[in-house]
C-alpha cells in the first residue's frame, strides 16, 4: 500500500523545511528531541519517495502535523467496510454551547490586550504575567466555541497578539518552554485570522526563544520562514522589524557582514514617520538604533557605543524599563570591548537594579555572565 505523504504536503503547499519545522515542534510539545535536519530530510525522502516504512512515534507527528488520520495519510489499511447508516445514530449527539462573538466583543478584547501590553512594557512581564495569560485563555475559550465569520476570525487575531505578548513575557523571565507553547498557540491563531503579518510576527518571535537556547541556526531558519510568510501587502515596520530580526540571528551566529546587511535593510524599510498600523509592534529609528547597538555588542563590536547612546538618549524615562535593561546590558558589553571596564561595570549594575525591578531573569543572566557572577 503506497502512502499520501508527497500528496498531502503538497496539497498544503508546504515546502520540506516547513515540515521539518512542524515535527520539530511538535516533538517537542511531546519532550522528545528529533535527529537534524539533514537526517531527518532524509528520513521524509524515503517516506515520500520510496514508500518507506513509518514507525509508531513519526506516524503520530505526522498525524499531529498534518491534522489527518493515519489511514488518511496511507500509513495504515483504512477499515474494510463502513458501518450501515443505522448504526451510526446510536445515541443523540450534543452539539457544543457557541459563544457569541460580535465586533463590540473584539473590541473590548482588544482593549483588554493593549492595556496588558502598556503596563508590560512600564512595568515588566512579572507584574502582568499572571493577568496575560488569563486573558489567553479566555479569548482562546471564546475562539474555541465561536462560530465561523469574520468576527471568529478578528477574534482569533486578537488572541494571536495576546498569546505572542504573554509568550515574550514568559521568554523575559526565562520559562521557555511556556514561551514556546504560548506561541504554538499564537501562531495557530494568527492561521486560523488568515493575517499573514500576524503569522510572520508570531513565527519570528518565536525564533528568539531558539536564540536563548542556544539554537541559533535553527532560529535563523525560523524567521526565514516567517519573512516567506508575512509577504505580500503588510506594513513596512513589520517588513523592516522581519530584517532586524533576522539580523540579530546572524549576529549570533557570528556572521558580521550578512548581520550588518540585514540591519541595513530594516533601516531601508523603515518608514520616514512611524504608521503604527500594528498595535503589537513599537519601532523607530530609536528603537532600531538600539537594536543595531544590540547586535553589534554581539559582535565584540565597540562601535555599538554609538548606536546605543542614540537609542538611550531617545528612549522616554520610565516607558520601556524592559527595553532599558536590554540596552544598558548591551551599552555595558560595548564599553568592555573598548577597554572602558569600570563604566562598563556601572552600566551593568544599574541595568541590574532595573532588571530586578521589572523581573527579568533572562536580563539578569546575561548581567551576571557580564559581571563574572
Amino acid at each position: 500500500m503506497g502512502n499520501r505523504l508527497a500528496l498531502v504536503r503538497a496539497e498544503r503547499g508546504w515546502k520540506k523545511a516547513r515540515l521539518l519545522h512542524e515535527l520539530r515542534a511538535a516533538a517537542t510539545r511531546r519532550g522528545e528531541q528529533l535527529p537534524k535536519d539533514e537526517s531527518l530530510g532524509r528520513r521524509v525522502a524515503v517516506w515520500e519517495n520510496q514508500d518507506g516504512v513509518v514507525g509508531d512515534f513519526y506516524r503520530e507527528l505526522l498525524c499531529e502535523v498534518y491534522r489527518c488520520s493515519a489511514a488518511e495519510l496511507g500509513l495504515v489499511e483504512p477499515p474494510r467496510s463502513e458501518p450501515a447508516a443505522a448504526d451510526l445514530v446510536t445515541e443523540s449527539f450534543e452539539l457544543p454551547e457557541f459563544t457569541r462573538v460580535d465586533p463590540g466583543l473584539v473590541d473590548l478584547l482588544r482593549s483588554q490586550t493593549q492595556t496588558l501590553r502598556l503596563l508590560d512594557r512600564r512595568l515588566g512581564g512579572t507584574a502582568v504575567h499572571g493577568q496575560a495569560v488569563a486573558h489567553v485563555e479566555t479569548v482562546q475559550n471564546l475562539v474555541r466555541n465561536a462560530l465561523p465569520g469574520t468576527a471568529r476570525e478578528h477574534a482569533a487575531d486578537e488572541l494571536g497578539q495576546a498569546a505572542a505578548l504573554a509568550g515574550w513575557q514568559a521568554l523575559d523571565m526565562g520559562r521557555l518552554p511556556e514561551a514556546w507553547r504560548l506561541h504554538e498557540i499564537a501562531t495557530a491563531a494568527a492561521r486560523e485570522s488568515g493575517h499573514a503579518a500576524g503569522l510572520g510576527y508570531a513565527r519570528a518571535q518565536q525564533a528568539f526563544i531558539l536564540l536563548d537556547a542556544g539554537r541559533t541556526a535553527d532560529a535563523l531558519d525560523l524567521i526565514t520562514s516567517a519573512q516567506d510568510t508575512a509577504r505580500g501587502p503588510i506594513p513596512s515596520e513589520l517588513v523592516a522589524w522581519l530584517h532586524a530580526a533576522r539580523g540579530e540571528a546572524l549576529a549570533a551566529l557570528g556572521e558580521r557582514d550578512a548581520a550588518l546587511r540585514a540591519l541595513d535593510a530594516a533601516t531601508a524599510a523603515l518608514p520616514p514617520r512611524p504608521e503604527h498600523a500594528l498595535p503589537y509592534l513599537m519601532l523607530d529609528a530609536g528603537h532600531l538604533a538600539r537594536w543595531r547597538g544590540h547586535c553589534l555588542a554581539r559582535l565584540g563590536e565597540a562601535s555599538a557605543i554609538d548606536d546605543l547612546g542614540v537609542a538611550l538618549a531617545a528612549m522616554p524615562e520610565g516607558q520601556y524599563a524592559r527595553a532599558e535593561v536590554g540596552l544598558r546590558v548591551d551599552l555595558a558589553l560595548a564599553l568592555r570591548a573598548r577597554g572602558e571596564v569600570a563604566e562598563a561595570r556601572t552600566q551593568a549594575e544599574q541595568a541590574g537594579r532595573l532588571a530586578g525591578r521589572t523581573g527579568s531573569e533572562r536580563q539578569r543572566r546575561r548581567i551576571r555572565q557580564l559581571l563574572g557572577q
